[in-house]
């Protein structure tokens, strides 16, 4: 996934591992080198056990050559609290966002204690939550991660094919989506009269115009709420292979958040200005 955001406005290196499995240290420390430009390297890391550790080893490597490291995490999924893969909670659609905003500010030159004070505002902001009509295949095992029927639905799946909080039955893409806005504006929460970007995230499988429908749907419970969507995104941004489903994420913004979300960027999944 995090090597469609490598471009002008975004991530310098994306360390890929197999599917769904944490690259190595020995990646992490190679890719931070490779764009290192002497000011510093951020590391953008979701909640999970494998990832965090790596990249631990990883910036203790980058620090023993002299190399200033600093982690921002993203722990946004408000659907489980601990799993077989995190102690926490998981990182899921607020990494986009984070990498977009971190990079819009590292290319206005912002210095690394900036950019990583930044970070952890926006971490601390966002939430997700996101649901699965569909399993998925992970490659070298053949078969979906969980057995689904026809008639019912996951709540709260993450991103690597893992279950999710319960399941339900099927119901309409209004429903479904008040499921999923309810638990993530109570949770930080998301009060009255503040500004938002509301992100509506498809899983892989789920065309466009359904995603659009839910879109709808979750403007209008912000607006319910008395939130004001300043920014939005529509997509399949940070997907699951062919799992159909979607995800919903809110951040808190601000005006810095705006011209930063506005800023050019230029990668293979994200363009405008």
């Amino acid at each position: 996934m995090h090597g469609g955001y490598v471009g002008k406005g975004m991530l310098d290196a994306a360390c890929p591992g197999a599917v769904f499995t944490s690259p190595t240290p020995d990646q992490m420390y190679e890719a931070s080198k490779a764009v290192d430009g002497g000011a510093g390297i951020l590391h953008i890391v979701k909640n999970y056990t494998g990832d965090v550790m790596n990249f631990d080893l990883a910036s203790d490597m980058l620090k023993s050559d002299g190399i200033e490291v600093q982690t921002v995490m993203t722990d946004d999924d408000v659907a489980v609290e601990n799993s077989l893969y995190t102690a926490g909670r998981r990182g899921v659609g607020l990494t986009v966002l984070m990498e977009k905003l971190l990079g819009a500010a590292a290319e206005q030159k912002k210095s690394l204690a900036e950019i990583k004070k930044l970070g952890d505002q926006i971490r601390n902001t966002g939430r997700s939550m996101g649901m699965a009509l569909t399993a998925c295949t992970v490659p070298h095992a053949g078969k979906p991660s969980f057995d689904l029927p026809d008639d019912e639905i996951e709540l709260g799946i993450g991103i690597h094919g893992e279950p999710g909080r319960r399941r339900v039955k099927i119901a309409s893409a209004d429903e479904i989506t008040e499921m999923l806005m309810e638990p993530i504006i109570t949770d930080l929460p998301f009060k009255k009269g503040e500004d938002v970007l509301l992100f509506v995230n498809g899983m892989g499988g789920t065309p466009l115009v359904e995603l659009y429908i839910i879109y709808r749907k979750a403007t209008e419970i912000a607006k319910q709420h008395g939130l004001k969507i300043v920014r939005n995104l529509v997509g399949p941004y940070i997907t699951s292979l062919e799992m159909a489903g979607a995800s919903i994420t809110m951040l808190k913004m601000n005006d810095q958040l705006c011209k930063l979300w506005d800023a050019p960027v230029d990668t293979p999944a994200l363009r405008w200005g």
